[in-house]
């Protein structure tokens, strides 16, 4: 079995891989700071929940935007699962070109999400990531990475708007039944939602214009399933993409030990 786990911002997603299968995943809070000791009580209760997967595991495979969390997360799969991960970034062998101007700056989880929508999907292609912040990424249709867009989430947003001003309250991202709210918190509702779906088509529209069409749109990410299915673009929504790439990663460059 494979241990699977992206580090994000606001998140932290854990999937298991059995014979190419994602059998289980779990999507957790992130939580500064956190020793390997913190990590693993938690990784252990859920791997224990409803099948213990523990005994099982021969290989991991990781992916972090969050440095400081980075050492104790492959510290904590050392002690407590005995396993060395692969950590993902742009020195690993992805199976595409990517054109950054600095392959360093390219986070781990756009990576990622790239390598699994054109290991599926093809390309070319646009991907939108839905998490602390809404990231593009498009791939031509030779399938190289040409780079994208990082906007503010629209969780971040919501939480702009509470933060920042005196008046407005703090509302959950839902969608309203109206664009035009009769109230403050219909109204944010509407703004948050509607204009987040406003700025993805847009968005989506003007990297298509340099991809010489709009092509198929894959949407991930924790609010994938909420806000994709309004857009007029995304055609597919996957909210595991990212798992399934580090899968594909862990697969290509540790292949015979890969369960």
């Amino acid at each position: 079995m494979l241990l699977a786990i992206d580090l994000g911002n606001t998140t932290i997603v854990i999937g298991v891989f059995a014979k190419g299968q994602l059998i289980n995943h779990w999507r957790i809070s992130t939580r500064y700071p956190q020793s390997a000791d913190e990590m693993g009580a938690l990784f252990l209760q859920l791997l224990k929940a409803e099948t213990d997967y523990i005994s099982q595991l021969k290989s991991a495979v990781i992916s972090s935007v969050v440095p400081p969390l980075t050492d104790s997360l492959v510290s904590m799969c050392r002690r407590y699962f005995k396993l060395s991960p692969l950590l993902v970034d742009s020195s690993v062998d992805l199976g595409l070109q990517i054109c950054y101007d600095n392959l360093k700056e390219v986070g781990a989880d756009r990576l990622v999400n790239a390598v699994a929508a054109y290991k599926q999907h093809g390309a070319p292609l646009i991907i939108v990531d839905f998490g602390t912040a809404t990231t593009f990424c498009a791939l031509n249709s030779k399938g190289n990475y040409l780079g994208g867009a990082i906007c503010p989430g629209v969780e971040i947003s919501a939480q702009a708007l509470y933060s920042y001003t005196a008046q407005l309250p703090k509302v959950d991202v839902i969608k309203p039944d109206t664009v035009i709210g009769k109230n403050t918190v219909d109204s944010l509702h509407s703004g948050l939602f509607y204009g987040c779906i406003s700025s993805v088509d847009g968005m989506i529209e003007r990297i298509g214009a340099e991809l010489g069409g709009i092509p198929k749109v894959v949407a991930t990410g924790g609010l994938a399933d909420k806000i994709g299915h309004y857009s007029k673009y995304i055609n597919i929504i996957e909210p595991w993409l990212t798992l399934q790439g580090l899968y594909y990663i862990h697969q290509r460059n540790q292949g015979d030990k890969n369960p």
